[in-house]
């Protein structure tokens, strides 16, 4: 199990969702790029505390809640794979980190047509997802979605490797975007693994 504390006090519960998912992001950041998806529980800090008093010197007693790593998550659809999950009550919420493709917009017209009419079948999401790993515009991105189970939610999305003119000869550099509708679907999605 690896846990982490809320690293700062924010007012309000979409302070605190914001803090939780920029925390999940820098300890998964640390471990570097090319990583699985991976799932947090968020569980209050003294429950925690109480369940595991040797945590101490590891957790701030001050956070109202916790993010603590759970086990990988199957190699299988995402999607699927969260449909599977239902949190006991004593999870306050979740956090899912996963590096993602990131297309300008105007590239949607140069990404192949899906039929949604019809549904979107495997096949079509493993094209689309081919053509946007070998777009010349793409940017690699890890996304982290948190939600609460009675609140707000918080996205946190770092591009790597920016450049801020395609001609330019410096160090690309890494940019941090929030904002709590980065990933809507994913949201729900995770909204869903806490519903009774």
């Amino acid at each position: 199990m690896v846990t982490m504390t809320e690293s700062e006090s924010a007012p309000g519960q979409a302070g605190a969702v914001g803090a939780i998912a920029r925390e999940v992001e820098e300890f998964v950041a640390s471990g570097g790029w090319g990583q699985p998806p991976q799932l947090f529980a968020l569980v209050p800090t003294a429950d925690l505390l109480a369940q595991q008093p040797e945590l101490a010197d590891q957790l701030d007693p001050e956070s109202t809640l916790t993010p603590v790593a759970q086990d990988s998550l199957p190699d299988d659809d995402l999607a699927e794979a969260l449909a599977r999950i239902a949190w006991p009550e004593a999870v306050h919420g979740c956090a899912l980190a996963q590096e993602i493709i990131v297309l300008p917009p105007d590239a949607e017209d140069e990404l192949p047509d899906v039929d949604e009419a019809t549904g979107v079948s495997p096949s079509d999401v493993e094209r689309l997802k081919q053509a946007a790993a070998g777009h010349p515009r793409r940017t690699e991105a890890r996304l982290v979605a948190a939600v609460l189970r009675d609140g707000p939610a918080a996205c946190v999305m770092r591009l790597r490797g920016i450049r801020t003119q395609p001609e330019d000869d410096s160090e690309p550099t890494e940019e941090i975007v929030e904002h709590p509708e980065l990933a809507p679907n994913l949201v729900d999605a995770l909204r869903a693994t806490l519903l009774p």
